[in-house]
C-alpha cells in the first residue's frame, strides 16, 4: 500500500502550529495597544482632573498671599500668610455668616428631602383617577424660574412677619420641590409594591409603610436630594439678598457679597481676604461631597432605572 506524502500529513498539524505562532506574535502587539490606551486613558483623567481643581488651588493658594503677590500666579506662597484668615474673621463676623449658613443649609435639605419622598410615595404608591395629569402640573411647575415667584413670596412672608429673618431662606421648603419629587418618585417605582402590599396586610399604615420600608430602601435617592439641596442652600445668594437686611443674620454667599461691596472689610483693595472668604464658603460643600461620595455616586446610578 502506497504511503502518503509526508506533507500531507503533517499539511494540518504544520498549519495549526503557523495558526498558534501566529496569534501568539500578535499578543505582545495587543498587549501593547492595550497598555498604550490605558496610559492615554490615564493621562486624559490626569489633565481633565488639573484643569478642573486649578480654579480651587489657585483660590487657595491667593489667599495665603500678601496684597502684592495675589496675581502673580504662584500656586505655592513663599512665605505662606495664614493671618489673612484671622484679619478676615477681625473685619467681618464670618464665623456668624458660617453658622447661619449652616443652620439654613440643614433645615432646608431636611425639610425637602422628607417632604419631597413624601408626595413622590404618594404618587408612586397611589392609584387614582387624575393622578398622571396632576404629576404633570407639579412637574409643570419646573418652567416657572425663581426670579417669577420670588415677589410673591416676599409679600406673603412679609405679611407673615418673617421678613429680615431665616425663615424664609428654609421653610418654603416645606412644600417639597417638584424635581426632587420627580427624581425620588422614579426611584419609588423600582420597588417591588408586593412589600408594600404585605405590610398593609399586616396591618400598617400608609405612613409607616413610607417611613419603615420606602424609606430605608431609598436611602442613596434620600441622600441624593439632601446633598443636591444643602449645595443649592448653602450657595444661594438671591434669597439672602431679598429677605435679610441685617449684617447679623447674613449667610456666608450674602456675607461674601458684603465683602466685596465694602472697602473697609476688604472689597476689591485686598484680595486675599476676599480669596480667604471663597475658601471659607467652597471647602464644607467639598468635604460633604467626600463624605457622601459613595452613597451620592450610588443614588445617581440607581435613580429612575425601572424594573
Amino acid at each position: 500500500m502506497a504511503e502518503a506524502p509526508l506533507d500531507r500529513v503533517a499539511g494540518p498539524v504544520g498549519v495549526a502550529r503557523a495558526g498558534t505562532a501566529a496569534r501568539a506574535a500578535t499578543l505582545p502587539a495587543r498587549g501593547r495597544r492595550g497598555v498604550l490606551s490605558k496610559v492615554l486613558f490615564i493621562g486624559l483623567l490626569i489633565t481633565f482632573t488639573v484643569l478642573f481643581i486649578y480654579p480651587f488651588i489657585w483660590l487657595l493658594s491667593a489667599s495665603l498671599k500678601t496684597t502684592t503677590e495675589v496675581f502673580n500666579n504662584q500656586l505655592i506662597p513663599n512665605p505662606p500668610h495664614p493671618e489673612n484668615y484671622t484679619e478676615l474673621i477681625k473685619r467681618a463676623p464670618v464665623l456668624n455668616w458660617a453658622w447661619n449658613s449652616l443652620v439654613v443649609s440643614i433645615l432646608a435639605a431636611t425639610t425637602v428631602t422628607f417632604s419631597s419622598a413624601l408626595v413622590a410615595f404618594a404618587f408612586a404608591y397611589f392609584r387614582f383617577p387624575g393622578r398622571n395629569l396632576l404629576f404633570g402640573v407639579v412637574l409643570a411647575t419646573l418652567l416657572l424660574p425663581d426670579t417669577v415667584t420670588m415677589i410673591p413670596k416676599f409679600l406673603i412672608w412679609d405679611a407673615l412677619g418673617f421678613n429680615n429673618t431665616l425663615v424664609p431662606l428654609w421653610a418654603g421648603n416645606l412644600f417639597a420641590s417638584a424635581f426632587y419629587i420627580f427624581l425620588l418618585r422614579q426611584f419609588f417605582l423600582t420597588l417591588p409594591r408586593e412589600l408594600f402590599e404585605a405590610a398593609r396586610v399586616d396591618g400598617a399604615s400608609h405612613f409607616r409603610i413610607w417611613w419603615s420600608i420606602a424609606l430605608p430602601l431609598t436611602r442613596a435617592a434620600m441622600i441624593v436630594v439632601f446633598v443636591f439641596e444643602l449645595k443649592a442652600a448653602w450657595t444661594d445668594l438671591l434669597k439672602p439678598l431679598i429677605f435679610i437686611h441685617d449684617v447679623v443674620l447674613f449667610t456666608l454667599p450674602r456675607g461674601l457679597k458684603a465683602i466685596i461691596d465694602n472697602p473697609s472689610i476688604g472689597g476689591q483693595k485686598e484680595w486675599e481676604l476676599l480669596a480667604a472668604a471663597g475658601v471659607i464658603v467652597t471647602v464644607p460643600m467639598i468635604i460633604v461631597f467626600f463624605l457622601g461620595q459613595r452613597y451620592f455616586l450610588e443614588g445617581i446610578a440607581t435613580t429612575g432605572s425601572k424594573g
